[in-house]
């Protein structure tokens, strides 16, 4: 369209708000662009005010929404509705995003059965195409090339990415296993001889793939901008060596809190633009009839993704013809004041170095029968752990080698979740930590095994799966997870006991044990608390975990009191001190709940900051608000009386 029609467009890493559409056109969309008008789109930006609209173009089942030249259109069209949100879009200054499906195209595979993955039998995928394949320039890239020379479209979001890729048996990928290795018999389950070796020949054929098109169309033209849904995230955990323009993913409809809590904090460090993509409506998958979220509902999805200092953005259905549910703005609408209200003091934020909950990109590429998605449970043990520390108010990061490497001294206390290995090096370097005076806490049987020496220990037996019972504050809760009996060598402090049955009498073993390693301390848990939390939360894991904590990490910089339901985390914004407060009470958590309208307040919290210094002023955001505080040795004392669902105190 002609440039004097176009406003000025935020690039993605300046904008903060989004709103996704998609539809994953079939062959019932004969009347694509029915009722998508001009007017539709322009209602979208009245309401909602976003910085950029996502709308489809391509999904999985490979069939596009616009009358494309280069692949395979949808089976009929009234109109071109991409032109006309991009027309619309341009007009008002708002950037235009395309929903693309990437490796995920069943009419590719259908149409050039060549370019589909082969199996561990031989097949041909009827769904994923070959990263080894010719699919990337034969399709992939001509098309987002006509998308941003014929739509001007700003950049692609690609779904269907690293967490749609599986093992590919082509002739390149075993011929180059057979290569490596030397093993003739092609490894198909995690157990078998060189699996983690042929994972990692597909993982790096995913890479090549990657930076092939994304350095292809920056070529073509270089203010097209790419993310690959859910690379270097918790699916991908590894440095950023590809010029991807942002990161993005969306996580999961239900138990979205708990998603969003770990997800956003895979994000944060990985020095690129980031957002988090809810979804707005929610069913038990297969169910077919999904029920629209409540404002309260995806307000508290969105304040967890705020408060890391992200971009947010929700997910509505598209209609057959591509256009969409009127009716669902007035709840982005809301969302989006929300959002609005908070992002001078939230959006790019910097996170104060507290707690590093550690996620291993060599354990979880040791441990994943994937390439990449962890939908195995292999992050349920971090999964939990944050889960407790958060819901006992302390501040926590997770973080992989790549971000702790070189500056661990940053976090005072380094947190190893239940991992059933970590490289030499990555080991040698944390027992340098602690000998300068860092603080290890590392969770679980296979954990601690690693670092036996160190803790002062002997582990007695094999560990094993058994019912026992955990004492902590004069409470006992049952804890049918791994364990290990180890006996303390001189030096080791015992911290807690495990009974045989619910009741603090008769033999018992360590729970959990500190000792002094150089000028630091390093303790463990012989016991898995994280997958149990997931699995079986108790408040008595809970506090006796936190206790541990205190003894590691005595004065964190925030101490909240008052309620479990608040997460707590703190940041820099603008040279300021920012603390987060998230109510997270309600029911998230249950399967059943799919609409809800309110999130219980909770309050008074008591809220400790230890400044060092008297601040000038302390304001609670976004009301603007002076807060009164007291001030005695180095610390400011506050009582909020209530907090609805996020608030923030900034401290200047």
């Amino acid at each position: 369209m002609p440039e004097s029609k176009q406003a000025p467009r935020l690039k993605r890493a300046e904008s903060f708000l989004g709103i996704h559409f998609d539809y994953h056109m079939g062959e019932q969309c004969t009347e694509v662009g029915k009722h998508v008008t001009p007017k539709m789109v322009e209602r979208i930006i009245d309401a909602v005010r976003p910085d950029y609209i996502q709308c489809d173009c391509k999904g999985h089942r490979g069939l596009c929404s616009y009358p494309t030249k280069v692949g395979h259109p949808a089976p009929g069209f009234v109109r071109d509705q991409l032109r006309i949100w991009r027309q619309a879009t341009a007009r008002r200054g708002v950037a235009l995003y395309m929903h693309y499906s990437g490796v995920w195209d069943n009419e590719a595979v259908a149409r050039h059965p060549s370019w589909a993955r082969i199996d561990e039998k031989g097949k041909r995928d009827k769904q994923k195409t070959s990263v080894f394949g010719p699919y990337v320039d034969q399709l992939l890239i001509p098309q987002l090339k006509e998308l941003c020379d014929d739509y001007g479209v700003d950049g692609a979001w690609v779904d269907g990415e690293c967490w749609a890729t599986v093992h590919d048996y082509c002739r390149e990928a075993t011929d180059e296993f057979r290569k490596r290795t030397g093993l003739r018999k092609l490894p198909v389950k995690p157990e078998d001889p060189g699996f983690f070796e042929f994972s990692e020949i597909c993982r790096e054929a995913f890479r090549v793939y990657l930076e092939h098109y994304v350095s292809a169309l920056h070529r073509h033209n270089p203010n097209f901008q790419i993310a690959s849904n859910w690379a270097y995230s918790s699916f991908m955990p590894e440095p950023v060596a590809i010029p991807v323009d942002f990161i993005s993913g969306d996580y999961s409809m239900q138990n979205s809190v708990n998603a969003a809590r770990l997800e956003g904090r895979c994000m944060t460090r990985q020095g690129k633009p980031w957002d988090l993509m809810a979804w707005s409506f929610a069913e038990k998958w297969g169910e077919g009839c999904k029920s629209t979220k409540g404002v309260a509902q995806l307000q508290q999805e969105a304040a967890i993704v705020l408060a890391l200092g992200g971009g947010f953005q929700a997910y509505f259905r598209q209609k057959a013809d591509g256009s969409i549910h009127d009716w669902e703005m007035k709840l982005m609408a809301e969302v989006a004041k929300f959002c609005r209200a908070r992002q001078r003091v939230c959006y790019k934020a910097e996170a104060v170095p507290q707690i590093a909950l550690v996620n291993s990109t060599a354990a979880f590429y040791r441990k994943t029968p994937r390439l990449f998605a962890p939908w195995g449970g292999e992050l349920t043990p971090l999964s939990g752990v944050l889960r407790s520390l958060l819901e006992s108010r302390y501040s926590v990061e997770i973080l992989s080698e790549h971000h702790l490497a070189g500056r661990m001294a940053d976090w005072p206390l380094i947190v190893v979740p239940e991992w059933e290995t970590l490289e030499a090096k990555f080991r040698k370097e944390l027992l340098g930590y602690v000998a300068g005076g860092g603080s290890l806490l590392l969770v679980g049987p296979t954990a601690a095994a690693m670092f036996q020496k160190a803790l002062r220990v002997k582990l007695v037996g094999k560990a094993e799966t058994k019912p026992q019972w955990l004492d902590h504050g004069g409470w006992l809760c049952g804890m049918k997870t791994l364990s290990q009996r180890v006996k303390l060598g001189r030096g080791a402090r015992a911290f807690g006991r495990l009974y045989a049955d619910n009741e603090p009498t008769g033999p018992s073993e360590v729970a959990a044990s500190i000792a002094r390693h150089g000028k630091g301390l390093i303790a463990a848990t012989y016991l898995n608390l994280g997958e149990r939390y997931v699995n079986a939360a108790t408040a008595t894991a809970r506090e006796f975990l936190a206790a541990l904590v205190r003894e590691l990490f005595p004065k964190p910089l925030v101490e909240v009191k008052g309620s479990h339901c608040v997460d707590v985390s703190v940041s820099r914004i603008g040279g300021k001190l920012a603390v987060n407060l998230v109510n997270t009470a309600g029911p998230h958590a249950n399967a059943s709940a799919y609409a809800f309208d309110e999130v219980p307040p909770v309050g008074p919290l008591d809220v400790t900051i230890r400044t060092g210094a008297r601040p000038t002023r302390v304001t609670l955001e976004p009301a603007k608000k002076r807060l009164r505080f007291d001030y005695a040795k180095g610390a400011i004392h506050i009582t909020l009386p209530r907090l609805e669902i996020h608030d923030i105190i900034v401290v200047e």
